[in-house]
């Protein structure tokens, strides 16, 4: 499978040819470089060498664009232009340069300056440097006065006159001696001060002097230039691009290393003219910061003065670029044509190895232009691990890396990292077909391993202490990265429900099935995620250490917990309707999906009962009231003769509460005795409700039910007025009711319980066991029953008592009695016998 059509419309991603801002001196001195090895070999029967070496070797001049800058042949001259009267092409852009930078360093401060504006701590502590000079210098200023008025003290003039002569003699004697003095201790006073004047300062400790080594990123190790800092030297640098660093190490007199400063070409070129700036100094590796450098940095960008510069000695590490370079064009070299192939690759080893480029280079130069296009593709991948590879354990077993292959090393291993990262992050969504790497549809995850996630594995594991605890947890930071990804894909399909500030009462039925049902499709990706991941585990590419399943599983679980609490929250269950109930259904078998592939349990994951508990209970107290009510307002239809459709109605309200129910109790059958509770009250309410009915007819059964003496027998006889009792027809329908709930309706509804009853234990239930309460409804309406129709009976064997005693007391009219006509007759001893026996 080629590219797609979308990949070949993209713009092809080339590497950045550096060597070509170099001017045409570099090429043309690869080209010499080139045509002299081609000579050589093809004197030994080379014949690689020959196709360069054809036709004036313009193979080599169009490589490395030179056709304007050699001399030509007047026949080729006029074929050119002869073709450009008729063709006429784009005038080809001049040639860019980077002009060039006068670095003068002025100073090196290793102390940092004290903080601005005036503050005690700057005032009470002073540089300790200031006050000695000051000592010092107070110190020999009194010892110098000292010295000098000691001097001045042992002056004694004496004044030479005679005592006889007169006292005009005498004063003009005095004044001679005091002309004198003055000028001996004026003379005195100026030796002192011209003494104190020019005496040297006592001996300061002497300040540390700094030297300076001075280059540019893209230079070899060995072009460096010592500079020492206020010495007015200035040196002139030719940046390799905007990519150029201008690199310092600071030394002391010793030539201990002090710390050393990056200044960026791209941050020095940003005002051209002068520039006179502080840069920081930092100490390696701890990077802290220990001084600061005084830079004058003269940037110009005059080209002609740039290429008379330039015109000197190219460096074979550079012919090397312009050569690889110059076969990367000529071979098409992007993102997915990595290798060199044919002639050119034969001419760009034989360079290296003629010229005496280290292999180590030429493997880190080719290295970074593959960086420069990489993708997360395996092709690439195994391409860096074969280049990187040799050169990672030649520097381990041997040491011998230059300096500027490990600034190297160092560079692309960060780059080959960001890489590797991109690939472990985007574990799922890798595409070899693709010019990225990255497929740009999300499809499902098939547990299908991406080719480029071994060679990632491999340069991980090189580049990685992998048995170190940092780099494995390095490692399972990229892939649960990876997983966030994707949980942000899934998540933002629900987003609008948890964000939504309408009113519950305005979202229609429509928009809630939609709701509850995306929020289903949300569970079940994120199994499938789980599930590919258990896929990928399983196939023993990944390291033991990185258990993906747990990994992924623990950030699904505490995602869809706590969308799912939000969404709850924001868009509450209104009855146990079909959407709600596969909601249910999916996160139960998310759960339990979970617990059969032996993923650990996650504090804070998805706990499908805990979550939905409220809404059950809710709902489970509100049908109880709802079927109350429903008693309630039957009564009308009661009063119509038509008990045995309410009746029947009300039973199958309770058999839809049960299968309304049906999902929830099949899960989780603790909720069997909530619901028990319900449907036990439902039937209560049902028979009060038929007793109330049919209460003037049950209250008849209630009245003479106390035995009856004879006397009171007598007086009925005599008064005349004895009915018998009639046996009403509603009082049999009522019978019949209640047989029917007794045999028929209440053991269908024993019958799903008793199903749920095995699974839930006692200790479950604070107030009673599972099934109590439908038995004691059981019990109520048998006795009821029995109650009804045992006073029923005593009625109807009333009436025959009365017709027996009121006979046998008509046939003793006129007689005497006797004992034996006391005793009641056969026919009523038969009647109580049989009364009896009932009770």
């Amino acid at each position: 499978m080629g590219p797609s059509v979308e990949d070949l419309e993209k713009p092809v991603r080339l590497p950045a040819f550096h060597t070509s801002e170099l001017g045409p001196w570099c090429a043309i001195i690869s080209y010499e470089a080139c045509v002299r090895l081609c000579l050589k070999n093809w004197s030994i029967g080379s014949p690689e060498a020959v196709s360069f070496l054809k036709n004036e070797c313009s193979l080599l001049r169009s490589a490395f664009c030179l056709e304007q800058y050699l001399l030509q042949p007047e026949e080729e001259l006029l074929s050119k232009k002869c073709s450009e009267l008729v063709v006429t092409g784009v005038p080809k852009k001049p040639q860019k340069t980077f002009g060039k930078l006068k670095v003068q360093v002025r100073k090196v401060k290793m102390v940092l300056d004290p903080p601005n504006g005036c503050t005690f701590s700057s005032i009470k502590k002073p540089p300790l440097m200031k006050l000695q000079k000051i000592n010092r210098r107070l110190s020999s200023t009194k010892s110098t006065i000292h010295s000098e008025w000691e001097a001045i003290r042992r002056v004694r003039v004496t004044p030479n006159f005679s005592t006889n002569g007169s006292l005009s003699h005498q004063s003009l004697a005095y004044l001679h001696f005091g002309t004198q003095y003055l000028k001996d201790i004026s003379g005195l006073l100026k030796v002192g001060i011209t003494s104190l004047h020019n005496s040297p300062t006592p001996p300061e400790a002497p300040e540390e002097t700094y030297v300076c080594s001075l280059r540019l990123k893209s230079s070899s190790d060995g072009d460096v230039t010592r500079m020492q800092p206020g010495s007015s030297e200035t040196h002139v640098f030719l940046p390799d691009g905007m990519r150029d660093d201008l690199l310092i190490e600071v030394t002391d007199s010793k030539g201990k290393y002090c710390g050393h400063v990056k200044a960026q070409i791209a941050d020095i070129t940003d005002d051209v003219g002068d520039k006179l700036r502080w840069w920081p100094i930092y100490h390696e590796p701890e990077h802290e910061l220990v001084g600061r450098i005084q830079l004058h940095m003269q940037y110009s960008t005059t080209t002609d003065e740039n290429n008379n510069v330039k015109c000197g000695i190219v460096a074979e590490t550079i012919a090397y670029d312009s050569v690889l370079e110059a076969a990367m064009k000529i071979q098409n070299f992007q993102q997915r044509k990595l290798l060199l192939h044919g002639s050119w690759k034969w001419l760009v080893t034989e360079f290296a190895s003629y010229y005496g480029v280290s292999d180590a280079y030429t493997k880190l130069r080719y290295l970074s232009y593959v960086m420069d296009v990489a993708t997360p593709t395996a092709d690439c991948l195994n391409v860096v691990y074969d280049l990187l590879s040799p050169v990672i354990k030649k520097g381990k077993m041997n040491g011998t890396l230059s300096v500027q292959e490990n600034r190297m090393l160092v560079s692309l291993s960060d780059e080959i990292e960001e890489t590797i990262a991109l690939v472990f992050e985007n574990y799922k969504s890798l595409d070899e077909h693709s010019s990225s790497g990255l497929t740009e549809s999300h499809k499902p995850s098939s547990g299908f391993i991406s080719p480029a996630l071994k060679p990632a594995l491999k340069l991980y594991t090189l580049l990685h202490d992998i048995k170190s605890p940092e780099s494995q947890l390095q490692l399972c930071k990229y892939f649960q990265t990876a997983v966030r990804k994707i949980l942000a894909r899934h998540l933002a399909e629900t987003n609008e429900f948890v964000s939504t500030t309408t009113e519950k009462s305005t979202v229609d039925q429509i928009a809630y099935s939609s709701a509850y049902q995306k929020m289903k499709s949300l569970c079940l990706n994120f199994r499938n995620e789980i599930a590919s991941d258990i896929k990928i585990n399983n196939q023993h590419v990944l390291p033991s250490f990185v258990d993906l399943p747990n990994l992924s599983s623990a950030l699904y679980s505490t995602e869809l917990c706590n969308r799912m609490r939000a969404f709850l929250v924001a868009c509450p269950p209104i009855s146990l309707s079909p959407p709600v109930t596969d909601l249910i259904i999916t996160t139960c078998d998310f759960q339990r999906d979970l617990d059969s592939w032996n993923i650990s349990f996650v504090k804070g994951g998805v706990d499908a009962k805990e979550m939905f508990h409220v809404y059950i209970t809710r709902r489970i107290h509100d049908k109880h009231l709802e079927l109350l009510e429903s008693c309630k307002l039957d009564k009308g239809v009661v009063a119509q003769n038509s008990t045995s459709v309410f009746v029947d109605d009300m039973y199958e309200k309770l058999k839809e509460t049960l299968a309304e129910f049906q999902v929830i109790v099949s899960r989780w059958p603790q909720y069997t005795l909530l619901l028990e509770k319900v449907i036990a009250d439902a039937e209560r309410v049902i028979m009060e409700t038929l007793e109330k009915q049919y209460s003037e007819i049950l209250s008849a059964l209630k009245e003479n039910t106390i035995p009856v003496k004879a006397v009171q027998y007598v007086q009925r006889i005599a008064k005349g007025n004895s009915l018998p009792y009639t046996f009403p027809e509603e009082l049999g329908s009522l019978f019949n009711l209640i047989k029917k709930m007794l045999d028929v309706l209440q053991p269908e509804i024993e019958r799903q319980f008793k199903s749920r009853h095995v699974c839930v234990s006692v200790s479950e239930s604070e107030n009673a066991a599972p099934g109590e309460l439908l038995s004691e409804v059981t019990v109520m309406l048998k006795t009821k029953f029995r109650n009804y129709q045992q006073s029923a009976i005593e009625k109807l064997a009333g009436n025959v008592l009365n017709e027996t005693f009121a006979s046998e007391m008509q046939s003793l009219v006129g007689y005497m009695l006797t004992d034996k006509d006391v005793e009641p007759p056969t026919s009523i001893k038969e009647v109580q016998s049989m009364l009896c026996k009932d009770s």
